[in-house]
């Protein structure tokens, strides 16, 4: 049994079906962590799905088509495992045809990960996503900033907007904590499942939350800041620019432990 798994729209996807989407760039998709052939937060996966769909295709899979189609990408791979379901159009990007022909559903399967351990150090760089709320595919600017970061030292990127908010990281969402509040960047961004699993599992724990605008220069006013994404709940930020963070290892526990408190459902 292989961890390598392509599945289209429920079947095994062949070379000919791939090969048209070697140089496509319009679509969305959403990544999640398979544990025991369980999912967390899969409804938030698949509300992200629909919403995606809608604002780029003007229409959406059933929920019970791609669970459905989940099932079968989980049943040829072992229990624990990546997966990546992505949702794109056959007729191509540049064609009439997009509204009539209905969505296609690509599902990926690798290896399970967990994310870098950190701490790690960011570079602040002015960007702003184009349809930040959709985890669209083909954003050659968060690789190109990674890379740039690396190069330059740091680890990754955390990007800031036109009014100086940190708002997400190439492939995270942020938070901070300022000692006994959990924070929430608010700028334009993706908010991530694991974000969503998050939240709503702090809010059953009684631990108190808020949005607010942060800049660099509010950085040393807190008391630490974690990036998290699909791999892990939290990895935590040692520095931001040339700004260092506390390491704050309660802050990133209770973050964990929020997360792990979110049941596993099967799809």
């Amino acid at each position: 049994m292989t961890s390598y798994v392509v599945h289209r729209n429920g079947q095994e996807a062949s070379a000919a079906e791939l090969a048209p989407l070697a140089f496509a760039g319009y679509a969305h998709f959403t990544a999640m962590q398979v544990r025991g052939g369980h999912i967390r937060g899969l409804d938030l996966h698949l509300e992200r799905l629909r919403h995606a769909s809608m604002e780029m295709f003007g229409q959406v899979l059933s929920d019970d088509w791609v669970r459905s189609c989940l099932r079968r990408a989980l049943q040829a791979g072992p229990a624990d495992l990546s997966l990546t379901a992505t949702v794109y159009s056959s007729a191509g990007e540049l064609t009439a045809r997009e509204a009539d022909a209905g969505l296609d559903l690509l599902i990926r399967t690798r290896p399970a990960a967990s994310g870098p351990e950190g701490p790690l150090t960011l570079a602040a760089v002015e960007y702003e996503r184009v349809l930040p709320d959709v985890k669209h595919v083909g954003e050659v600017a968060k690789a190109y900033f990674r890379r740039r970061a690396v190069q330059q030292g740091f680890n990754d990127a955390a990007f800031v907007d036109r009014h100086g908010r940190l708002g997400e990281g190439t492939i995270w969402n942020l938070a901070f904590w300022d000692g006994s509040t959990v924070i929430w960047p608010a700028a334009d961004m993706l908010v991530g499942t694991t974000m969503g699993i998050v939240r709503r599992q702090l809010d059953r724990l009684d631990v108190p939350q808020r949005v607010q605008e942060v800049t660099v220069a509010d950085l040393p006013g807190l008391s630490g800041g974690v990036v998290m994404n699909s791999w892990t709940p939290g990895v935590p930020v040692h520095r931001i620019g040339s700004v260092p963070l506390p390491g704050a290892q309660s802050f990133v526990e209770l973050l964990h432990r929020a997360y792990q408190a979110e049941p596993l459902v099967s799809p």
